[in-house]
């Protein structure tokens, strides 16, 4: 969390504000839009492009050519970018997705039922960040061209020729632009990933990659699409199930697919997941929903046959730290993490493919009993290996001092790294956290009313609070110190309620950490847990938002029947949660979403709550507030 204070002076005014049209923001701020270490990103955008062609059933061939010049040439037989006149914009179809953001063809289903490029600002981007462009379309019986430099039109559409009208497609060839990237440089090997995992994951269509300075020609086609890719990279692995479990499921605006198998020796070597056809390295919502489901169908079907041992526990680490996968989900409307798509944030997938994966495993299971024996008695042994580890290790104690506090819900045994305390407002909250905490690893302190603001007591005196005394004995830490080898959670969470006076609460615990244990902020084990404002009832499906934006969006995205039927609910506060609704959305890990508290490197931080809590400041504060009231954001 970092607070920045903006310097006001006489000469700012509203001829100082700065207005960027068109692509000058990228150009400006190109890191906000894509990957800057090289130019594969911009590359995988215009390649998308196409591929979103052959997803929507009108490709189903795309060459990439690699120049010797350093560009890159992106081919397809699709239906080609439209040539007509827009009916607002009073430009071509082309000028208007290449010169301006946010426009596209993809925020209609009409156009695209799936598709990975949804910001309408990918292939903008792409020709913002290069020196030269060119874009040749073959539609409707016409070949057109049209040529740009450095984002700016330099040629209008072009007709070339008539073709024949069976003829289409789209052709992009670009220079990316040294000033924008560490290396203008093409990472090969990655690009022939990428290529080939859309292969891989679009049955049916043909990718090639040409490379001019060896004269290669690199193709990929998997008419069977998963199977046989997975299989394939796990030949000389020892794996169970043999073959790999596979599936699949297709929902009204959502669909998954799936293959899965458990790595007997060393580390898994196969872990990927997609979206859209777009590669999410740092999986999301879709992934901990395979996770959620997987390790749910296996606790059923040992439970169900008697097959733990007395006090053993399946954990989702057990069943999930020997898992090669690869997982594709096809969304109408993805959220993403950012323009780079690493991540998916859709929270409804979590829930579908959990559901899908775990009734699909759980039939699975129980119809092969002998191979899923075998898999569970190997899980089995996996996590009794975890409890003699444990047992090695004891749960640090407070050796002297004060005993720990009597609200203090502590957790049972685990290593320290691994162990959270959630922080949690009031104690009806406290009551449902314990019952929804893993006990194993979540310990629970309930605090009663509003801390005191601590910005301005010295380090020594702090402990005069009686809470703050509790959370630095509960902690191990003492405020002030540097010195964290005493510290008894690799997390500390906190937990309050979605609204104003749980964000004040917040705000004062932040400062508290930030004032006086700063070197547990440094080490990044503090944290401010999420929990949402909002439960929304669709029927059988249940949805939760963080915000009223939130909210807006998911009741805008339902159809015009769910919307009539849909119930929302809004928390009063923690407390109003069941022990299952509190952990599912702000305690689970697979679930929870959870922000770091960090410490701006240009130590703003300080002058930014100093502004916001001191005393002494309160003129300040006032002048502050006239001047920049009118820019906050409802809670």
């Amino acid at each position: 969390m970092a607070f920045i204070m903006e310097q006001v002076t006489d000469t700012y005014n509203a001829a100082s504000l700065s207005v960027l049209k068109g692509l000058e923001p990228v150009r400006v701020h190109p890191g906000m839009y894509t990957d800057t270490r090289n130019p594969n990103h911009i590359a995988q955008e215009a390649i998308d492009n196409s591929v979103d062609e052959a997803l929507a059933g009108h490709a189903t061939h795309i060459k990439v050519t690699l120049l010797e010049d350093g560009g890159l040439c992106v081919e397809d037989d699709g239906r080609g970018m439209p040539i007509d006149v827009h009916p607002e914009q009073g430009i071509s179809g082309v000028e208007l997705i290449m010169t301006q953001l946010h426009a596209g063809g993809k925020f209609s289903d009409k156009n695209y039922t799936y598709s990975g490029g949804l910001h309408g600002v990918g292939i903008s981007v792409v020709n913002a960040l290069s020196n030269q462009m060119i874009v040749e379309v073959k539609r409707q019986g016409v070949h057109c061209r049209m040529c740009f430099e450095s984002g700016r039109k330099i040629t209008d559409l072009l007709t070339l020729g008539q073709i024949p009208k069976k003829q289409s497609g789209t052709f992009i060839q670009f220079h990316p632009d040294q000033q924008f990237f560490d290396t203008v440089d093409f990472d090969i090997p990655k690009l022939m990933a990428t290529l080939k995992a859309k292969a891989v994951l679009c049955p049916g269509l043909t990718l090639e990659l040409y490379q001019p300075l060896t004269d290669s020609v690199t193709s990929w086609f998997y008419p069977s699409g998963i199977l046989t890719y997975f299989e394939a990279q796990l030949s000389e692995e020892v794996i169970l199930p043999e073959p790999a479990w596979t599936g699949a499921d297709e929902a009204e605006t959502c669909a998954v697919q799936w293959a899965v198998a458990w790595h007997f020796e060393g580390n898994p070597v196969l872990a990927e997941s997609y979206v859209n056809l777009v590669p999410t390295e740092q999986g999301g919502t879709h992934v901990n929903g395979l996770k959620a489901g997987l390790c749910e169908a296996i606790r059923q079907f040992c439970e169900t046959h008697d097959l733990l041992p007395r006090g053993l526990k399946l954990k989702p680490e057990d069943v999930w730290s020997k898992v090669n996968y690869i997982l594709s989900t096809k969304v109408l409307k993805p959220q993403f993490l950012g323009q780079t798509k690493e991540r998916l944030m859709s929270k409804n997938m979590t829930q579908y493919v959990s559901r899908v994966v775990e009734d699909a495993f759980s039939l699975w299971l129980n119809q092969n009993m002998q191979a899923a024996e075998a898999l569970t008695e190997y899980l089995i042994d996996i996590a009794q290996q975890r409890l003699k580890q444990a047992k090695k290790i004891v749960r640090k104690k407070v050796g002297s001092g004060p005993a720990l506090p009597g609200k203090l819900t502590d957790c049972t045994h685990c290593y320290d790294q691994d162990s959270e305390l959630f922080l949690v407002e009031g104690d009806s909250a406290g009551g449902s956290a314990r019952q929804a905490r893993d006990r194993d690893i979540q310990a629970v302190m309930p605090l009663r009313g509003k801390i005191l603001n601590t910005w301005e007591v010295a380090s020594e005196e702090v402990l005069a609070s009686q809470t703050v005394h509790d959370i630095a004995v509960a902690i191990g830490v003492d405020p002030g110190s540097t010195d964290l080898s005493r510290c008894r959670y690799g997390k500390v969470c906190i937990l309050a309620d979605a609204d104003s006076d749980g964000l004040h609460i917040s705000t004062l615990l932040c400062a508290l950490f930030l004032k006086h244990f700063k070197p547990l902020v440094k080490d990044g084990r503090v944290f401010v847990a999420m929990p949402p404002l909002y439960r929304i009832d669709v029927g059988q499906k249940v949805y939760y938002a963080l915000d009223d934006v939130e909210k807006d969006r998911i009741l805008v995205g339902l159809s015009e029947s769910d919307q009539n039927r849909a119930s929302v609910q809004r928390f009063k506060g923690l407390g109003e949660m069941n022990p299952s609704q509190l952990r599912e959305t702000t305690m689970a890990v697979d679930t929870r979403k959870l922000v770091q508290l960090k410490i701006d490197e240009t130590d703003t931080d300080d002058q930014m709550l100093d502004l916001l809590l001191a005393k002494k400041r309160s003129e300040d504060r006032r002048t502050w507030l006239e001047e920049k009231g009118d820019l906050a954001q409802s809670a």
